[in-house]
């Protein structure tokens, strides 16, 4: 039934915020919690790539690297 489903569609506006909040945060080393379309959970922890050929963001949480794709983080937050 999940792949019905998809994606929500948001405006370029939306998408060129998201994308300066993660070019600030990886500059800046801030922790981020990062809602991901379809994820069970937030994600958690620091920017450690912006990959613009495969539009992958790395996201370095407890010790591993997760690989997000851009176009499914939904909302970009402060961790606290």
């Amino acid at each position: 039934m999940a792949k019905g489903k998809k994606r929500p569609t948001r405006d370029e506006f939306e998408l060129e915020q998201i994308g300066e909040q993660l070019v600030e945060a990886k500059h800046e080393g801030t922790k981020l919690l990062l809602d991901v379309w379809e994820a069970e959970a937030p994600i958690q922890g620091r920017i450690t790539e912006l990959d613009s050929r495969t539009k992958l963001v790395h996201v370095s949480s407890d010790g591993a690297v997760i690989k997000v794709p851009f176009m499914d983080i939904m909302r970009v937050s402060n961790a606290r």
